[in-house]
């Protein structure tokens, strides 16, 4: 009677949630102490480092359920089936053949990164000199747009001024109108071939 009236399923009050295994328990503890260094580890070679690790062999449909129960996906490059571009139809030689990087301020090179965090993921888009390897600039976003690469871009030009090349791939933040509009602003002419490079035209 107390369930009808509170509309509520009789099933559910006798209901109680059973605690997980103890071995189980080590091997979601083992594989959360694993996955910061090694997000891009598929299920095959976390099954070899339980091996390793616990002396555990472990199901790979054992794996997969405790991964997707704690929210651990593997990071990885996807493949394309092509080349997305912006700008398709322009065709730009590559810069960095046969080129000599023997100062700094010659060739930039820009890029994001995935960080994962309790809940998602956040992105690092860092730009460093490829002759110093020096941290030139970097910024933290919590999505994958132009703006926070094109702050990037701004705090290092405002600080070391700008490079003969600018290299980057041709994600979708580095092919926007966005991106290549600051490009034009800044009298920047745009040069790709496999990845894409930037030159910074020589104001007199």
């Amino acid at each position: 009677m107390q369930c009808k009236l509170l509309v509520v399923n009789r099933s559910g009050l006798y209901y109680e949630e059973r605690p997980e295994r103890e071995d189980n328990v080590k091997i979601c503890d083992f594989m959360n102490e694993m996955y910061p260094e090694l997000p891009f580890y598929g299920i095959r070679k976390i099954k070899a480092e339980l091996q390793k690790g616990l002396g555990m062999t472990v199901n790979r449909k054992r794996i997969c359920r405790l991964r997707r129960q704690f929210g651990l996906k593997t990071v990885y490059a996807k493949r394309k089936t092509g080349i997305a571009s912006a700008h398709p139809h322009i065709k730009y030689p590559y810069l960095l053949r046969d080129m000599t990087i023997d100062k700094p301020n010659r060739v930039w090179n820009i890029d994001i990164t995935y960080i994962p965090m309790g809940s998602g993921y956040a992105y690092l888009c860092a730009i460093i000199d490829w002759y110093s390897r020096m941290v030139l600039s970097y910024r933290v976003s919590n999505t994958m747009t132009a703006d926070f690469c094109v702050e990037t871009l701004d705090r290092a030009i405002r600080q070391f001024g700008r490079p003969s090349v600018l290299n980057s791939d041709q994600g979708s933040q580095f092919t926007s109108h966005k991106w290549l509009e600051k490009f034009k602003k800044e009298g920047i002419e745009g040069l790709r071939h496999i990845c894409w490079s930037y030159k910074f035209r020589e104001i007199k």
